[in-house]
């Protein structure tokens, strides 16, 4: 084993490490913020940080061709599904009235719901 590969397998574990605990970060803001828009928020943006540094420490440790497609489409359903899941978890909580309206900043979705009516 040469020396640079020494250097791409330390530098995938310590991104495995990283997404980890952004991942583990993402749980615990899952659990102790107070409403559904903070949690959708703890839900989505550490996870796909988490999961991007997971995937690229994976990829620098598997390095195959193969490999790295297959991790590709992870990440690309990733993004795709991960934020439109928690924008539908809040939209629906926001519909059903589990939202304090007194602790948002702006309400656009007020006006857009209240023009439909």
């Amino acid at each position: 084993m040469t020396i640079w590969l020494t250097v791409v397998d330390t530098a995938g574990a310590v991104a495995i490490l990283l997404g980890a605990a952004t991942c583990l970060l993402g749980t615990f803001g899952m659990l102790r913020l107070p409403d559904v828009l903070s949690r959708s928020h703890a839900a989505t943006k550490p996870q796909t940080l988490g999961i991007l540094l997971v995937l690229v420490g994976v990829a620098m440790r598997l390095r195959g061709g193969m490999d790295l497609a297959t991790l590709a489409l992870i990440l690309f359903f990733q993004m795709m599904t991960g934020p439109v899941a928690a924008h539908l978890v809040a939209r629906s909580a926001y519909r059903t009235g589990q939202i304090d309206h007194d602790d948002l900043l702006f309400d656009d979705l007020d006006t857009q719901l209240t023009e439909e009516r």
